[in-house]
């Protein structure tokens, strides 16, 4: 079908509206450190849920994973099936115990603070490395989101590439600065719904004009019928167990993820939680379902067949194949849902480490709240040109980049995290190790080639991430066990007895 690229603008600029309307709003009510980075701890469960999936699962969700399906078939059922297993692990074991660990210690309201004040670590270096960490890894997830956009505005309207990123940036940019965290919580929601819609209607409308499951399958299986076979290659290769871990460890990532953690600390309630695991893993099923059936539609209906550099527009593709231009707008304004949801929140996690674990901790500890939130948008700013400059390569891969960040922050923080909510005998030496330990083996494993080295970066990382932090903490305070993480397990074994 023939698109109207003024139709499709049109579109656009409605969503822009409507997302600084909600960004402009929110910066009336954002007085404080607290509301600009927390919200202020008022997250209803719906919001909390909806919050954390869609800055989740960026734009990857609609370029990068349907992009891989549409390239392997059904070996992209291992990387949904572990990010949905990820995605309720984190909220069962992580959420309500961060919710309450948080506040406990002296309301910390970022993952570095937490840390700091759960480890009484008074020099600040176990904060400024969390920080330091955060940033590297957050310009390389933002940079994947810019990529997105100018992949989105160059296929879509034929601008070019750099003019594109460089919108994407300004669309990101203006309400995150303003509205902080009220303002990314409460448009993702927004986003999130839309993502969902689109991931719904792109699928059906292919089966339906297939003529429905079985005929797919069979053409599919007609053209490759390895696409069908989840423990092979699109070539006939085995996938192999080394292939299988890799992607399916990515749910390992989840209990890293500073921006997805941040919705489970600025929850209004921790009993709160359970409603909100519900709504967030099924958000999380239907989605993840839309964008594999998404890429393998697009091996039956896009004639002549994308190029492995274009795979990644399978849904921009399908999109303007399958729609009027008015709807197919609105779901491609869904692919700039999906950018803009998860791109607001890394900023504003780089923005929050950088002013409350970074500024106040070392440079103004007497700074006041006007000047640390002003801070705070100078610091959204000074990041998106950092990851501007890191997107301008067009040859770049979002998922190649998600990658890269996801592992990043699943092994530098996942395992410190975890253990830090469920050992009260960890360490301050324990945590340090484990930060460094982690983060540095994703670095130095991506650099590594063949064989072995072939298994995704965050497996060695968790696994060496957590040997250093029990090996470390046995051998640093063996008889110092954390008081907050001990009174709150006394609770919970003696409600277990009571019931």
């Amino acid at each position: 079908m023939t698109q109207d690229p003024l139709v499709i603008a049109l579109t656009f600029g409605v969503y822009f509206a409507i997302v600084m309307l909600i960004g402009w709003y929110a910066y009336q009510r954002t007085r404080n450190l607290s509301d600009f980075i927390l919200g202020g701890r008022t997250l209803h469960s719906g919001v909390a849920a909806l919050s954390a999936s869609a800055s989740d699962m960026s734009g990857w969700l609609l370029l990068g994973l349907p992009g891989f399906a549409y390239a392997a078939g059904l070996e992209s059922i291992w990387l949904a099936g572990g990010l949905l297993l990820g995605t309720w692990l984190n909220w069962r074991l992580v959420a309500r115990r961060l919710r309450i660990f948080s506040a406990a210690y002296d309301d910390a309201l970022t993952l570095p603070e937490y840390f700091s004040k759960r480890f009484d670590d008074r020099s600040g270096l176990l904060r400024g490395l969390a920080a330091l960490f955060i940033l590297l890894f957050f310009l390389i997830y933002t940079a994947s989101g810019l990529v997105a956009g100018g992949k989105l505005f160059e296929s879509v309207f034929g601008i070019d590439y750099v003019v594109s990123i460089a919108l994407a940036v300004l669309s990101i940019l203006i309400y995150t600065a303003f509205g902080g965290f009220l303002a990314v919580s409460w448009s993702d929601v927004l986003q999130g719904l839309l993502m969902a819609l689109a991931l719904i209607l792109v699928p059906l409308m292919a089966l339906d004009l297939i003529g429905g499951t079985d005929p797919a399958l069979g053409r599919i299986a007609a053209a490759n019928p390895e696409l069908l076979d989840p423990w092979t290659h699109a070539d006939g290769s085995p996938l192999g167990l080394i292939g299988i871990l890799s992607l399916a460890a990515w749910g390992l990532g989840y209990f890293g993820q500073p921006h997805i953690l941040a919705r489970f600390q600025a929850i209004a309630s921790h009993e709160k939680v359970g409603t909100a695991r519900r709504i967030a893993v099924g958000w999380v099923a239907l989605t993840l379902t839309g964008a594999v059936l998404t890429g393998l539609a697009g091996i039956l209906l896009i004639d002549p067949p994308l190029a492995e550099d274009a795979r990644e527009t399978v849904f921009i593709v399908l999109t303007n194949q399958l729609y009027h231009p008015l709807v197919a707008g609105i779901l491609l304004a869904a692919i700039l849902a999906a950018i803009m949801s998860t791109a607001d929140s890394q900023l504003l996690v780089c923005s929050s480490a950088f002013t409350e674990d970074v500024y106040r901790t070392f440079l103004r500890r007497s700074a006041s709240q006007s000047e640390l939130v002003m801070v705070g948008r100078i610091a959204v700013a000074l990041v998106s040109v950092c990851a501007f400059i890191i997107a301008l390569d067009p040859d770049t891969m979002v998922l190649e980049l998600v990658s890269y960040a996801w592992a990043g922050f699943g092994a530098a923080f996942g395992p410190a995290l975890i253990l830090s909510l469920y050992w009260p005998r960890m360490s301050k030496l324990g945590a340090l190790a484990g930060i460094l330990t982690g983060g540095l083996t994703v670095v130095v494993w991506k650099q590594l080639e063949g064989g072995l080295f072939d298994l995704y970066e965050l497996v060695p990382g968790m696994i060496l991430s957590t040997l250093a932090i029990v090996l470390v903490s046995r051998r640093d305070r063996p008889d110092r066990i954390d008081p907050v993480a001990e009174d709150f397990i006394r609770v919970r074994e003696g409600a277990r007895r009571t019931s």
